[in-house]
């Protein structure tokens, strides 16, 4: 299996920024994070309260001068940008991107750039190709951490990472025991006349029983339900 992608921030300007940047990579399994001139130096006391946590990745971080020096081990590029900018590149989904990522042999390196300008022709130039979110034309705007944990998502996704564990769900009850709320609510509604014109009285119990049987209700729900009912006829607890 291939190294997971580096992740460079390239002239971040904000701590807080970076550490949501590095919770967000951490969600997905990312760990790596390269720094090129962040503004306000490096280490910035406001990353790590904005890191939530995924403080690995902060700690390993390693600053550079240039994006050259930052990518020099790496042999895939990838430069993530709304806009081509001028320079022609293949242009990548972050789906696309993912797959190129796995299947390629040698160290990967996804581009970020500033949160107020995005990254320079100079940067895009240095990539291989571009990475651009499919995004609403109309409004573009996505910050530093959105946009890392979209690219970084879509990485994961062939790395099986687990899932939070399912909860385990009570079986569906039995047809005996549906049958027996939607007789009472059946002679409930024949009391109320709620049957009406006569013509119409199968094609209503019909149209019921679909609307009913479509959750798969368990034995507590019908329970509950039946226990309504009677509330609303003036019994106390469910019928049997």
């Amino acid at each position: 299996m291939n190294q997971p992608p580096v992740i460079v921030l390239v002239r971040p300007q904000l701590g807080e920024n970076i550490g949501k940047a590095a919770r967000a990579m951490l969600n997905f399994g990312l760990t790596e994070m390269r720094l090129v001139s962040p503004r306000d130096g490096w280490p910035n006391p406001a990353a790590g309260p904005a890191a939530s946590g995924a403080d690995v990745v902060l700690a390993e971080a390693r600053v550079f001068d240039s994006v050259a020096d930052a990518v020099a081990d790496c042999a895939h590029v990838y430069a993530t940008t709304v806009r081509k900018r001028g320079v022609t590149k293949p242009v990548l989904t972050p789906e696309d991107a993912a797959g190129a990522i796995h299947a390629a042999a040698g160290r990967s390196a996804i581009l970020f750039g500033p949160e107020r300008s995005g990254l320079e022709t100079d940067d895009v130039a240095l990539a291989r190709a571009i990475l651009t979110v499919p995004i609403n034309p109309d409004f573009g705007s996505l910050n530093l951490a959105q946009a890392v944990i979209l690219v970084a998502y879509e990485w994961s996704k062939g790395q099986g990472l687990a899932s939070p564990p399912a909860t385990e769900l009570d079986p569906p009850a039995p047809q005996e025991e549906w049958e027996g709320m939607f007789g009472q609510i059946d002679a409930m509604l024949e009391r109320s006349g709620f049957y009406y014109p006569p013509d119409r009285v199968p094609t209503t119990r019909r149209t019921l029983r679909g609307m009913l049987t479509k959750p798969g209700w368990t034995t507590m729900e019908l329970r509950t339900f039946r226990g309504v009912l009677s509330a609303l006829e003036g019994k106390k607890g469910p019928r049997g």
